[in-house]
């Protein structure tokens, strides 16, 4: 207020010489005095925990704990190698207690839509839910949305759930390098029942198939035709295929796609 009340001093240079504010409305703002500003919030560091206060956090179920553990395990910077080890060892005597689940299926088979349907049933039915879903990293960015967990919207609000998306790294085989890792941190952590999401995949992409005790594939209404299935590949070792997509329209079309299957 005090530039606006005192104009002949606080007023604009460009202003020419006489006119008045009612012309020039505008005028320059003060600055602040360097004594008079307030001090900067200080920086808030994020605590570096040690890996036998992460192995303890995971025994005691404490899921912040967790997400940071699983964090360091997944990371490629060489200073988490040797804790993501330690963790690991720490951790392993509390493991091999779940029931893994691989789900696989191309890109939009509604990977995700099934595991949140699946997963709720499970909950509600009192089991510990852990759901570990795979992005694919883009090969110009290196980036990834992990996006997956967007689809999941009633899952993740159960309290016995847990879902941690993560990117594929540039791995193929439809999950990441870290998967078995991660896999071992939520047993411990007490989750009976692990779901993995791969990455939308192909027919050679099979790796997910020798880490869990069940191998379902997700397949669409209507994508192929009796050829599909004779195929090798990552039909021949799944231990079950949904036909997906089978409402309306595309009922009389997944009848046929089962028995093409």
């Amino acid at each position: 207020m005090a530039n606006e009340n005192n104009y002949d001093v606080y007023k604009p240079e460009w202003i020419p010489e006489g006119g008045s504010k009612e012309q020039y409305p505008g005028f320059v703002m003060t600055g602040v005095n360097a004594k008079d500003a307030k001090p900067k919030a200080p920086i808030h560091k994020p605590k570096n925990y040690t890996a036998e206060e992460l192995i303890d956090g995971i025994i005691n179920k404490n899921r912040m704990l967790l997400s940071k553990a699983i964090t360091i395990i997944e990371s490629n910077a060489p200073k988490h190698f040797e804790i993501g080890q330690e963790i690991i060892k720490g951790i392993l005597p509390y493991t091999g207690k779940s029931i893994r689940v691989g789900i696989t299926g191309v890109p939009g088979a509604g990977k995700s839509t099934f595991i949140e349907a699946l997963g709720s049933r499970l909950c509600e039915q009192g089991k510990n839910v852990a759901v570990l879903a795979v992005d694919p990293s883009s090969s110009i960015t290196k980036g990834s949305i992990l996006g997956d967990k967007t689809r999941m919207e009633t899952l993740s609000k159960q309290p016995n759930a847990f879902i941690r998306p993560s990117p594929s790294g540039g791995t193929l085989g439809g999950v990441t390098r870290k998967s078995r890792e991660t896999m071992l941190l939520c047993e411990a952590f007490g989750y009976d029942t692990i779901l993995v999401e791969t990455v939308g995949v192909g027919q050679s992409e099979t790796t997910v198939r020798s880490m869990v005790d069940f191998f379902l594939m997700v397949a669409l209404t209507g994508a192929g035709d009796d050829l599909q299935g004779i195929k090798k590949g990552i039909m021949e070792i799944a231990d079950a295929i949904l036909v997906n997509k089978a409402d309306g329209d595309n009922k009389p079309k997944s009848l046929v796609a089962r028995a093409d299957y």
